[in-house]
């Protein structure tokens, strides 16, 4: 008959659920995972299973009451009779709600507990023959005393937990029933999933109380311990670090339990093991292991611990052992230089000597290289070269800029992003104690209310002191006696005093018109090509187009506006090639103007000078020498001086003294006693935007005055510079070489020098004391019968 009842159900079954039979003694059981529902208590369960949707639908068509059953692990996807706990809770379904999601959620209230006593087979969903559980309404003093201790705690524990709502307490305080108490207490307290089920099992109502007390117990210690653990963590944060007070608390727990962090435990092994291998000096590896010991004690999510950890990185990941000795071979030294580096001889010979001295003496303190001279010179490529020779990393440091102290010195670690200087960040990203280091643009140092970097780099660049140089992020000594630093600037007057002199200056000049082509042969045309994506063969340029590139579209002492102007060439060619209009493209002096446009640069001392009152000078300027002319005119007035050209102070004064001069030397000159009366004299500087001063163009100055008053040009094919006194002297200046560089440079054929600055010309290249006639004179009159023969 049993068999015959499962065959019917299975039948029901297939044409739906409200045909199925479910007899009185029977549940529809609904297995659920981490819930447990107590008698009386209302709870909405989320079901998705098949069978589980199966049994509530079954239930709230036939008005009946469902089984709830907590499955024994969470796990199980299709539980079966013996994953499922044996008591469960009846429960009415007061409301199926389907959600757009498909989701299935049914509102249950409890009514009493059950036993399972059998599953009953045939069914499409779990169907249990039950035992209801009735509450025993029994009371005696034992009951009443351990209900009113649990009511008690209950409020306790109610109290400690935030946001409780009022209808919850009051629930508490007014339930009557022990079992009803037990059950409510045991439904809302965080305790276990299987400490639930183990009250809801627990008939005997001493029992349960009992359960359920030392559950309520366990948990206001933890609460209590809590609330100590929080009130302990607040004082010691402050206002910034509130996210991290969870991080303290569980540090705080740990600490109470007598359990450490093993994570932590590791990261505090390895730093101690990566700083006995970093093999730090005594007094470094002291303060590191002390900042161990702090970060020890810390919670790793605290501001100061991750400060600490930057810090002890920086200390480990500097390099701190001594260096390897150089290997230097004179011989191989002046072939990379020779491969380097094209002309610049007498630096080529001081660096030479600087590497010998080195290798014969490996522990001395050899000077402080400052290489001074315009850009595009080749300074900073001449100090990887000098890294190269000595088998040393090459690291550049700019200083172009910086106005602030803790840019050399880094910032104290009390500051949020504190960060070690250039220094020491250019040692760490070279990873060697002994690198070459350049420090580049050292005149375009600044300052300001941070200080002044100048005077942190004395320490720096100075081998008596700097082998206990400290970075105020470090706070520690570190030897940087063992590094070679090499400097580079434009300009010297900008180099505070008592920096320079702790510097060996060297001078780097502007390379001559030949000089350039064999550099652009030698070095720029294989770059250019190779970063234009051609290939050796597939462009070539003509000695004359080389020429004419430098004559007539550069005017510069060094190269970098020479490798553009190929570069755009080689554009030209790729485009060619990539077009398929030629394989191959060879470039001619007469090519130039249709991919370059016209010349930029006009030879323009013929023009200025075909007239009497205009005079050729020669300036310095940072960027390398120049040439500078003087304009004089002369209209009806009262005998005013006028300068224009946004001139200086001193060489406002350089035309006043030129004007007085050649006033007093009227007789000499030829010109009578009449010549200045009633006359304003206008002198002029063209390229009026750009500031000039100093004494040297006071030479010039004269002669194009002497000019202007005798009425004779000057001749087109010289150039002059010199100071001039009131006695008719010419004084000497400098940046002859600069200056005679930059006459050659624009066509000049003579040039004039103050007779004093003879020896200046040791440093004159060859090339131009070949091309060039020289006269040096003593006196103005010289210079007028050289500047304006008869």
């Amino acid at each position: 008959m049993a068999n015959d009842g499962a065959e019917r159900n299975r039948e029901r079954g297939a044409r739906g659920t409200g045909s199925l039979i479910v007899p009185e003694e029977a549940l529809a059981i609904v297995p659920v995972r981490n819930v447990v529902l107590f008698p009386g208590m209302i709870l909405p369960l989320t079901i998705g299973r098949e069978q589980p949707i199966l049994a509530a639908q079954q239930a709230a068509k036939t008005d009946r009451p469902v089984g709830i059953l907590l499955q024994r692990d969470a796990e199980v996807e299709e539980p079966g009779s013996d994953d499922l706990c044996l008591v469960g809770t009846v429960a009415n379904i007061l409301r199926y709600v389907t959600l757009p999601d498909n989701t299935h959620v049914i509102v249950c209230q409890g009514l009493q507990r059950f036993r399972v006593a059998e599953y009953l087979p045939g069914y499409p969903f779990l169907v249990a023959r039950i035992g209801r559980v009735d509450e025993s309404e029994a009371t005696d003093s034992e009951i009443e005393a351990r209900s009113i201790q649990l009511r008690e705690r209950a409020l306790e524990v109610l109290r400690f937990l935030p946001q409780v709502s009022q209808e919850l307490v009051s629930a508490v305080s007014n339930i009557a029933q022990a079992g009803a108490l037990a059950d409510l207490v045991a439904s809302v307290a965080e305790i276990k999933i299987a400490e639930r089920q183990q009250v809801l099992e627990t008939l005997d109502l001493k029992r349960r109380l009992d359960l359920v007390l030392d559950c309520l117990r366990r948990r206001l210690e933890v609460l209590r311990l809590s609330r100590e653990i929080d009130e302990r963590t607040k004082a010691s944060i402050d206002q910034h670090q509130r996210e991290y007070l969870l991080r303290e608390q569980l540090k705080s727990i740990q600490k109470e339990l007598g359990e450490g962090d093993a994570g932590n435990s590791s990261e505090i092994a390895s730093l101690r093991k990566a700083i006995g291998e970093a093999q730090m000096p005594d007094e470094v590896a002291t303060q590191a292991n002390k900042e161990v010991k702090r970060l020890e004690r810390m919670a790793d999510g605290s501001a100061e611990y991750s400060m600490i950890r930057a810090y002890l990185d920086w200390l480990i990941e500097l390099p701190w052992r001594e260096p390897e000795p150089d290997r230097i071979e004179i011989a191989e030294a002046r072939r990379i230089l020779e491969a380097d580096h094209f002309g610049l001889d007498q630096v080529k010979k001081r660096i030479i000597e600087f590497l010998a001295v080195r290798k014969l003496n490996p522990g001395g303190h050899g000077p402080i290289l400052c290489f001074v001279g315009p850009p595009g010179v080749g300074k900073t490529s001449l100090g990887q070269s000098i890294a190269r020779a000595l088998g040393r990393k090459f690291v550049r440091a700019s200083l172009g800029g910086c106005h602030d102290e803790a840019e050399i010195r880094g910032h104290r670690r009390t500051y949020i992003g504190a960060l070690p200087g250039t220094i020491i960040q250019s040692i760490r990203k070279a990873g060697s104690r002994g690198c070459v280091m350049m420090l580049d643009e050292i005149d375009k140092l600044g300052s300001g209310i941070q200080g002044d970097p100048s005077a942190a780099l004395l320490e720096v660049l100075d081998p008596e002191q700097n082998n206990s140089f400290r970075d105020n992020y470090l706070a520690l000594p570190y030897d940087l006696s063992r590094m070679l630093f090499i400097t580079t600037a434009n300009v010297l007057d900008n180099i505070p005093g008592p920096l320079r002199d702790r510097m060996e200056i060297i001078h780097l000049p502007g390379y001559t018109q030949e000089e350039k082509r064999e550099i652009a042969r030698r070095y720029l045309l294989g770059r250019q090509i190779a970063q234009n994506g051609l290939r050796p063969g597939q462009i070539e340029f003509s000695d004359a187009a080389l020429t004419a590139i430098i004559r007539d579209y550069t005017r510069e002492a060094g190269v970098r506006s020479l490798e553009r102007q190929i570069g755009a060439l080689c554009r030209r060619a790729a485009v060619n090639i990539a077009e398929g209009v030629a394989n191959a493209m060879r470039v001619e002096e007469s090519d130039l103007a249709a991919i370059l446009g016209p010349s930029k640069y006009d030879n323009e001392v013929a023009l200025r000078t075909g007239e009497a009152g205009v005079a050729t000078g020669l300036a310095w300027t940072p960027v390398g020498g120049d040439i500078l002319f003087i304009e004089a005119s002369r209209t009806s007035g009262d005998g005013k001086l006028i300068l224009t050209g946004q001139l200086g102070e001193v060489m406002k004064e350089s035309a006043q003294a030129a004007l007085t001069l050649v006033k007093t030397r009227a007789a000499s000159l030829g010109l009578g006693a009449g010549s200045f009366d009633k006359i304003d004299v206008h002198v002029h500087v063209p390229a009026g935007a750009i500031p000039k001063d100093g004494p040297s163009a006071g030479l010039a100055i004269f002669i194009a005055l002497a000019s202007l008053f005798v009425e004779r040009p000057v001749c087109n094919d010289i150039a002059m510079t010199g100071e001039i006194s009131l006695r008719g002297l010419v004084l000497p200046v400098g940046g002859i070489k600069d200056k005679v560089l930059a006459a050659l440079r624009a066509g000049i054929a003579r040039v004039m020098l103050p007779a004093r600055n003879r020896r200046d010309l040791d440093e004159v290249p060859a090339e131009a004391k070949e091309r060039l006639d020289f006269v040096f004179v003593d006196h103005v009159d010289d210079a007028v019968r050289h500047a304006m023969p008869q």
